[in-house]
């Protein structure tokens, strides 16, 4: 059985390994973006620096924090190591999701260019592709305006997402956070959220994109989840 040292040591490997696949698909810009990851059985997140660059990472520099965002180095027989960095300014947004939706393990924030511009527009990406009803079990909802610096975030996330199949939200005039079992699956839905909020925008220039019937939508996201997805 992996100790707590043992387990947060790799949830700060897997989140800091994750940051490179945002860049690789050009998701982020500069220090911009943010992947974290819970901490399996403890009330506990890893979460990127604030500031520090992409290519600079490392997991001794992922900083670990309660769920209510707040840094932490252990206790008097285990100490974590943070490095004395910031945690990401979206951390509060993280930790609300994270204390209200038990079954996210992972959590990831970009400014990607066409889910962000869907965002600005404050309009939902309508499900006109498979690969949307396999992905989001719908369209991808546009979560409230809320300003950084406390739970305004978080709770606009989890208050659209709760009524969602969708692990992705565009939140209004800000851009797209999404969800997932573990970090990787969160990643993966940004990854995803991005290919077709680019994919239905170029549809748009064509033409108005052809909806899919709801029923086929729900026979294609079950589908998806429970047989071929897994």
């Amino acid at each position: 059985m992996s100790t707590l040292l043992e387990t947060i040591a790799t949830v700060r490997r897997d989140v800091c390994e994750l940051h490179a696949e945002l860049t690789r698909y050009e998701l982020v810009v500069w220090t911009a973006g943010n992947v974290s990851g819970r901490v399996p059985g403890h009330e506990l997140m890893v979460i990127k620096p604030s500031g520090v660059s992409y290519d600079e990472l490392t997991p001794e520099l992922m900083v670990v924090t309660d769920l209510h965002g707040t840094p932490v180095d252990g206790d008097s027989t285990v100490h974590w190591g943070n490095p004395g960095l910031s945690p990401s300014s979206d951390t509060a947004a993280h930790a609300y999701v994270y204390r209200n939706m038990p079954e996210v393990g992972g959590v990831v924030h970009t400014h990607s260019t066409y889910a962000t511009a869907w965002a600005a527009r404050g309009e939902e990406i309508p499900c006109v592709l498979t690969m949307m009803g396999d992905e989001f079990g719908g369209s991808i909802p546009v979560g409230p305006f809320a300003l950084i610096g406390d739970d305004s975030i978080g709770r606009g996330i989890v208050e659209t997402l709760t009524a969602s199949n969708s692990p992705a939200v565009l939140m209004q005039n800000h851009g797209p956070f999404t969800i997932g079992k573990d970090a990787r699956a969160a990643v993966k839905a940004a990854v995803m959220c991005e290919e077709v909020a680019r994919t239905v925008h170029i549809a748009r220039q064509l033409g108005e994109p052809v909806p899919i019937d709801g029923a086929k939508i729900d026979s294609l996201y079950e589908r998806y989840q429970n047989v071929y997805g897994r």
